[in-house]
């Protein structure tokens, strides 16, 4: 029941922010797990904020004290072109990353634009992304970037999520990126 409330909230939230056409603070939002903050501000801040020149919304340095969580994450996702989340076994167990990639998916399914990447960290059997219904349900209609594939050419994998952040308000159907569905 909760989770509908800031559901319908964060709809309104979106349908009024849209009546004014305010324009996104920015260009991404990182949806990550604690335990992936190590990668998060070593590898990819480096090259999304430093080298590539992104303005990324963070956890830990963007979210307004005092203010409720909730909300820090619907201004979070809203207040940003895209939702960019880092998906590790560890960001599947996590409350707050869940409630995280719902809001993102419920944007993206209710603006049906290109507003999502999903960047895994780890390989994810398809079979273990079960429990995570929303999550494979995901993965089986969209591309996705993924970290362990990357390998040694992380030079490409960072220019792969560079044109995924480039890329406009494209309707959903139009995504054309890196690697298939989870598994192969």
């Amino acid at each position: 029941l909760v989770y509908a409330f800031h559901l319908f909230l964060a709809f309104l939230y979106d349908s009024k922010r849209r009546r004014k056409g305010v324009p996104h603070h920015y260009d991404a939002f990182i949806s990550y797990n604690v335990h992936n903050e190590a990668w998060v501000l070593n590898e990819m801040l480096p090259v999304l904020e430093g080298e590539q020149g992104w303005r990324l919304c963070l956890h830990h340095r963007d979210f307004q004290p005092g203010k409720p969580i909730i909300e820090n994450i619907t201004d979070a996702i809203y207040g940003s072109r895209k939702t960019i989340c880092v998906i590790s076994r560890r960001y599947l167990q996590s409350e707050w990353c869940s409630r995280e990639i719902q809001m993102a998916s419920f944007r993206l399914f209710d603006e049906q634009k290109d507003v999502l990447i999903l960047l895994f960290l780890e390989e994810i059997p398809a079979r273990q992304l079960s429990p995570y219904y929303r999550m494979r349900k995901l993965v089986k209609r969209r591309t996705y970037l993924s970290w362990p594939q990357a390998g040694q050419h992380t030079g490409v994998f960072w220019q792969n999520v560079r044109r995924a952040l480039e890329t406009g308000d494209a309707p959903t159907e139009t995504t054309d990126l890196l690697t298939g569905p989870a598994g192969h």
